[in-house]
């Protein structure tokens, strides 16, 4: 069995040892494709796999049929995966899996670095105010949200979460206050951190209404995909309300127009960073390979994402 780590922006070195040592227990063989610079690359070297390991890499319908015949699972090392065509794997009988999990303390931490840039006026030596005692409301409440929960509590912030998906127990037990109405969180929150997945529901779902509707000098952080927003609404929101501010982990399309009408109020990472931590990448890593293991060796899905 050949598990193939296909990967443009590489892993760290540690996290490659990690997983080239959970191949060589289960006896595969490892293969590298590192920085690859064309897609050619990747096609011939998938053709050679059974199973694959991609960080942000688009896997779509060419590389999956590429593969055809012999790939048998993909494995996306981190939580997102709409950079793998699920369609076109579930057509030829693959299994896709994500690592959800391993960069959520990573990703909550981000929040709270631009949580503090932005009450702090980015840095620019105003006055701003504190975290404590202000209300955060948080988008989904999955692996990362939990965490920001978590680290929310060390601020001192009041912190509801709407999730449909999640029990209500699951929020209470955590100290967060249920809410079953998007609206009325993004209407209560001062704060409100996005953690909803681009699905063809979400996709431009968070438009002007949700946005024009938070709280005075209310800040709207965005560390899950530029998909999610409707970014004419964003722009039309933030023009017409000075005292807002957004702060992503995502350049929208718009960057260059929000960063001239609203400087000052807005900030962009200049590449997707929530899992650009040393921790996460090897967590990520190793959990991809362990997964891949498990597939190839006993058929284990657990974390299967494609149906």
């Amino acid at each position: 069995m050949n598990i193939l780590v296909a990967t443009e922006k590489p892993f760290a070195a540690v996290a490659v040892d990690g997983i080239r040592k959970v191949a060589d227990a289960a006896g595969y063989q490892l293969t590298l494709l590192e920085k690859y610079t064309s897609k050619q690359e990747l096609l011939e070297a998938v053709a050679q796999a059974d199973a694959l390991i991609v960080r942000s890499d688009i896997v779509d319908a060419e590389v999956i049929e590429a593969g055809k015949g012999r790939l048998k699972v993909i494995v996306r090392a981190g939580a997102g995966y709409d950079n793998i065509d699920l369609a076109a794997a579930t057509a030829a009988g693959m299994v896709v899996e994500n690592t959800p999990g391993q960069n959520s303390n990573a990703v909550a931490e981000l929040v709270f670095g631009m949580a503090v840039m932005a009450a702090r006026n980015m840095y620019a030596g105003t006055s701003g105010f504190e975290l404590k005692g202000k209300k955060l409301g948080i988008q989904a409440f999955g692996q990362v949200g939990r965490n920001v929960a978590r680290i929310a509590g060390g601020f001192g912030m009041e912190v509801s979460a709407v999730d449909p998906y999640c029990p209500d127990t699951v929020m209470t037990e955590a100290g967060v206050t249920p809410v079953h109405d998007v609206a009325q969180l993004y209407r209560d929150n001062r704060f409100v951190s996005i953690h909803i997945p681009a699905t063809p529901e979400t996709i431009k779902s968070i438009g002007y209404d949700l946005i024009a509707s938070m709280p005075k000098n209310g800040v709207l952080i965005n560390t899950a995909r530029k998909e999610v927003i409707d970014e004419d609404g964003l722009l039309k929101a933030l023009t017409e309300r000075t005292d807002l501010k957004y702060v992503a982990d995502i350049r929208p399309a718009n960057a260059d127009v929000l960063l001239e009408q609203c400087a000052g109020r807005v900030f962009f990472t200049p590449k997707k960073m929530g899992a650009q931590t040393a921790e996460a990448n090897i967590n990520a890593g190793i959990a991809a390979a362990n997964q891949s293991v498990a597939y190839l060796r006993d058929g284990i899905d657990r974390f299967k994402v494609n149906k």
